[in-house]
């Protein structure tokens, strides 16, 4: 779903994880910003891993002009909430210029990752966990 208009000239795409899903809008701007639900990535993502792994993209391709990225992150963990941000802001970059394509796909930024939590299944504990067996 990345939509271009050219009334206001942003980039909106989605990223997703597990059950995180992150809408980035990436916006000529004067200066670098990131808000992530009405907050600075920096309050949002407490840790600097977490920082790091969201803003990825941003540190492997450069880009010639400023950008203001906005994103709405909603459902799943903390963690997976990095990762989907990280692969909505890397279809926006790619959406913005094609070349930087070869750059996020070497680095598996454009792939969704299909990992989940599997279903618990009847008769079991958890999804693979049974009840011990007895023979007597």
């Amino acid at each position: 779903m990345a939509t271009k208009t050219t009334a206001s000239r942003y980039i909106e795409t989605v990223g997703r994880r597990k059950t995180a899903v992150a809408r980035a809008r990436l916006t000529p701007s004067s200066r670098t910003s990131v808000i992530i639900n009405n907050k600075d990535i920096n309050t949002y993502f407490a840790t600097e891993p977490l920082r790091i792994t969201a803003l990825e993209p941003f540190l492997k391709v450069t880009l010639p002009s400023p950008y203001s990225v906005t994103i709405v992150v909603r459902g799943g963990g903390i963690a997976g909430q990095a990762v989907a941000v990280r692969h909505a802001i890397s279809r926006a970059l790619n959406e913005y210029d094609p070349a930087l394509r070869n750059i996020l796909k070497k680095e598996g930024f454009l792939k969704r990752d299909p990992r989940a939590k599997e279903r618990r299944k009847a008769g079991f504990v958890k999804a693979r966990k049974r009840k011990q067996w007895s023979k007597r």
